[in-house]
C-alpha cells in the first residue's frame, strides 16, 4: 500500500473515507479472484497474477491497490477472502455484473479478458450448472439464494489486504462513532440491548461480559480475541480473519473503548499462516492511519494490537487455557470462579470473545441493536456462520439467520444428499456438540433449541452424514480426537476419555461385550459432571446424547449402536 498520512481528526477520517468510496466507484470493472485458503490451494494466486499481466498487456489501466486519488475510470484487481462455495474454487467473481466463474483454471484466463472484462460478455461454461440450470449471477445460485451474510458481506466482495477499499465500503465508521458519539456506557447498552450472544458455542450474552469487565476495578483490563477454531471441519473465524481483517480489528477497538482497555491480544491457531499474515498486513495498515496506536484519531484515546500464535491445543480454546498459553505458559485449564473477566491475562480483568462476535460489532453500532435484533428470534437474534461439510452436495461457508432449520440448510443451501443416498445424521458443534438425526430436521438452529435436544452450536461446524454411515465410528472418531488433545490436568477428562475411546473401539472392531452400552453411559454421565473445563464435561456428548439400544451379542451391539 502507498504510504498514508496519519489521520489527526474526525474531519480528516471523513474525507478519506469518501475518496475512497469515490475511487471504488470510479472501478467501472472490478475482478475478484478468491484469496482464501481453499482456493489459494488450487491454484487462484496464479490466476490473479496471470488476469493482471494479461490486462496489462491489453493497455487497461489496471488498480490492485485502490488509489484514492482520482485518475480516470479504472479496472480493478482484487485478490478476495473466502466467497463459500470452496468445493467450486478456484473462483472469480466479476462486477458490477455479480457473474461467478467457477472452478477456474489458469488457461481460462485470456478469455476472461477478451470476452467478460473487453466485450461485457458471460462465459456460460464457467457459470454455475444445478440440474439442466445455469446460474449466471454468484446471488441465484441455490447456494446463495437462502443465505443472509452479515458478518461475511464483504468476504469475496472487496481486497482482503487494503484498509482502503474497507474505508471505501464503510469500514471504521462505527469506530468513528463509538469514539466521537458514545460513552463507554452507551457503547455496552447497545451490544446489550442487540442480545448478541457469543459465537465460540456458549452462547452467553456479549454484552451481560463486556459490563462485568468493565466494573472491575482492577486495572489494566485487556480485550482478547479467540482465534484458535480447533474443531475438526470449522473455517468460520479463519475466512473472517483472512477474508475482512480490518472488521475484526474495528470490533475489538470497539470492545476497548467500552470497558477501558488499550491492549488487545488475537489467538491464532498456528495452522491458519494466511490468517496470521493477513491480520498483520490489517494492523501496520490501521496503525499508519492513526485508527490504531496512540493518540486514535486525536482523541488521546489509544489502542495497541498483539498476535499470538498457538501451538494447535484444542484445549486452548478454553477461555483460562487460552490467556496461559498468551503468557507463555502451558495451556490447562484451571478452576473457576474467578472468572476471566475478574482475573484473566496476566490476572487482570479480561474480556474474551471470539471472532464471530467481534466482527458483529461494527454493524450493531453502525445500523442499532434493533436492526440487528429484527434478524433471527428474540433469544438468539443475528445470523450464524457454519462450515458446512460431509455428504452433501454443496460443501463450503454459509451464513444463515439464527433460528434456520437443519431441513433448510441441508437441502436448500447444501442440496440434499450426494450419491442418491439417504440423510442419517449430523453433527453439530464439533467434538463438544451432538449429533441430530431425521426427527430433528426442522428444530430451529439457535441456542436454546439445540440444547432443548442436548446439542449445540458450537462454533458453527456442521458435517453430514448419509445412511452408509456408521454412527459409532463417528463416536469413537471423535473421542479419539478429544483424549488426545486432552491437556491431562484432571483425571475425569484424562483417564475417563480413555475408557471410553478404548470400549469403542472394540465394539467397532466387533468385539463389543455385554455392557458395553451401560458403561459407556456411566462413564459419561461422570466425566460431564466431575471434568474441569467445558471441553472435558462435553467430550461425552456423543455417548449420552444417543439413544443407545441394549443388545446381548457383540455383532447386535455394533448393529444396534449404529442403527442409533
Amino acid at each position: 500500500m502507498t504510504a498514508l498520512k496519519r489521520l489527526n481528526s474526525r474531519e480528516e477520517f471523513l474525507q478519506l473515507a469518501l475518496a475512497c468510496k469515490e475511487a471504488l466507484d470510479r472501478e467501472k470493472c472490478k475482478i475478484l479472484v478468491c484469496g482464501g485458503t481453499g482456493c489459494v490451494a488450487g491454484g487462484s494466486l496464479q490466476i490473479f497474477d496471470r488476469l493482471q499481466a494479461l490486462l496489462q498487456e491489453k493497455g487497461l489501466n489496471v488498480e490492485v491497490e485502490l488509489a484514492h486519488e482520482p485518475h480516470g475510470d479504472v479496472v480493478g484487481m482484487k485478490k478476495s477472502g473466502c466467497h463459500g462455495f470452496c468445493e467450486m474454487g478456484p473462483l472469480v467473481r466479476i462486477e458490477p455484473q455479480g457473474w461467478l466463474y467457477t472452478k477456474v483454471k489458469l488457461e481460462d484466463c485470456e478469455e476472461i479478458v477478451e470476452k467478460t472484462v473487453i466485450r461485457g460478455e458471460n462465459i456460460e461454461r464457467l457459470a454455475y450448472h444445478q440440474n439442466g440450470e445455469v446460474y449466471r449471477r454468484q446471488e441465484e445460485i441455490p447456494f446463495y439464494k437462502k443465505q443472509t451474510r452479515v458478518v461475511l458481506e464483504h468476504c469475496g466482495h472487496i481486497n482482503a489486504t487494503s484498509i482502503l477499499d474497507y474505508l471505501g465500503i464503510g469500514g471504521y465508521k462505527a469506530l468513528e462513532k463509538a469514539l466521537f458519539e458514545m460513552s463507554p456506557d452507551e457503547i455496552i447498552k447497545e451490544v446489550s440491548d442487540s442480545n448478541l450472544r457469543g459465537r465460540g458455542g456458549g452462547g452467553f450474552p456479549a454484552g451481560r461480559k463486556w459490563a462485568s469487565c468493565a466494573r472491575q476495578k482492577e486495572t489494566p483490563r485487556y480485550i482478547v480475541c479467540n482465534g484458535d477454531e480447533g474443531d475438526p471441519g470449522a473455517f468460520m473465524d479463519r475466512s473472517i480473519m483472512e477474508g475482512d481483517p480490518h472488521r475484526l480489528l474495528e470490533g475489538m477497538i470497539i470492545a476497548g473503548l467500552a470497558i477501558g482497555s488499550s491492549e488487545g491480544y488475537i489467538y491464532v491457531r498456528a495452522e491458519y499462516p494466511l490468517a496470521v499474515d493477513r491480520l498483520r498486513i490489517a494492523i501496520a495498515q490501521a496503525e499508519e492511519l492513526g485508527l490504531l496506536g496512540d493518540d486514535i484519531l486525536g482523541t488521546g484515546k489509544s489502542f495497541h494490537m498483539h498476535i499470538n500464535r498457538g501451538a494447535g491445543a484444542f484445549v486452548c480454546g478454553e477461555g483460562s487455557a487460552l490467556t496461559a498459553s498468551i503468557e507463555g505458559k502451558r495451556g490447562m485449564p484451571r478452576v473457576k470462579p474467578p472468572r476471566t473477566v475478574e482475573h484473566g491475562l496476566f490476572d487482570k480483568p479480561t474480556n474474551l470473545n471470539n471472532v464471530e462476535t467481534y466482527a458483529n460489532v461494527p454493524m450493531i453500532i453502525s445500523r442499532g441493536a434493533a436492526w440487528y435484533k429484527g434478524i433471527g428470534p428474540e433469544n438468539s437474534p443475528g445470523t450464524k456462520a457454519f462450515a458446512l461439510t460431509g455428504t452433501i452436495q454443496n460443501t463450503g461457508l454459509i451464513e444463515v439467520p439464527m433460528g434456520t432449520t437443519l431441513r433448510e440448510v441441508i437441502f436448500d443451501i447444501g442440496g440434499g444428499m450426494r450419491g442418491g443416498t439417504n440423510f442419517k445424521a449430523v453433527q453439530i458443534g464439533g467434538p463438544s456438540g451432538g449429533c441430530l438425526t431425521s426427527k430433528d430436521l426442522d428444530i430451529p438452529m439457535d441456542f436454546d433449541s439445540l440444547k432443548k435436544v442436548g446439542a449445540m452450536i458450537g462454533s458453527g461446524g456442521l458435517v453430514v452424514m448419509d445412511d452408509k454411515t456408521c454412527m459409532v465410528e463417528v463416536a469413537r472418531f471423535f473421542m479419539n480426537f478429544t483424549q488426545n488433545e486432552s491437556c491431562g490436568k484432571c483425571v475425569p477428562c484424562r483417564e475417563g476419555t480413555k475408557r471410553m475411546l478404548e470400549i469403542l473401539e472394540r465394539i467397532v472392531a466387533g468385539q463389543g461385550r455385554d455392557g458395553d452400552i451401560e458403561l459407556l453411559l456411566e462413564l459419561a454421565d461422570t466425566i460431564s459432571n466431575t471434568a474441569l473445563c467445558g471441553l472435558g464435561k462435553t467430550a461425552p456428548s456423543r455417548i449420552s446424547g444417543m439413544n443407545m439400544k441394549l443388545t446381548s451379542t457383540t455383532n447386535d451391539v455394533r448393529q444396534g449402536l449404529a442403527a442409533s
